[in-house]
């Protein structure tokens, strides 16, 4: 089991979401293009880069990484009032904590993010994302909504 409350997976996972938003494309789009190296690194230096503006921190890894813009604006399709990326970052985090078993941390978010539960909680008007943790993980092991 995963340690609760790990600021250095928040940071993360919120990075992952702040850099989705920004170049629009799906979160599973931006671990892949991020690689499971980059995000090492940010995880393991997260108390480093969090003295950065997110912004920042972020443009470099776009630049670095070679990021393009994509078209998936979640935020412009959201009839609701958007989620910030703290929010949804620690959703993400929670999620990683509760299905992590026996792989590395950075194994569980890279599967997490790479699942079929991505597209759910990156749909803001069907409010997954805001379910309790436990639903949520509940449903990822599942591999379905409940």
């Amino acid at each position: 089991m995963a340690e609760k409350n790990n600021n250095n997976l928040f940071y993360t996972c919120s990075l992952i979401e702040y850099i989705g938003r920004t170049v629009k494309r799906r979160r599973k789009e931006v671990v892949k293009q991020l690689g499971k190296e980059t995000i090492e690194r940010v995880y393991k230096y997260a108390d480093v880069f969090h003295c950065e503006p997110i912004e920042k921190v972020a443009d470099e890894f776009i630049e670095k990484c070679r990021i393009q813009k994509g078209d998936f604006d979640n935020e412009k399709e959201c009839r609701y009032t958007v989620p910030d990326y703290w929010t949804i970052g620690e959703v993400y985090e929670r999620l990683i904590e509760d299905v992590g078993e026996d792989e590395s941390i950075i194994d569980t978010l890279m599967n997490v993010y790479q699942s079929w539960i991505d597209r759910f909680l990156s749909d803001y008007n069907i409010a997954v994302y805001y379910q309790s943790r436990e639903y949520i993980a509940a449903c990822y092991k599942e591999g379905e909504i409940l």
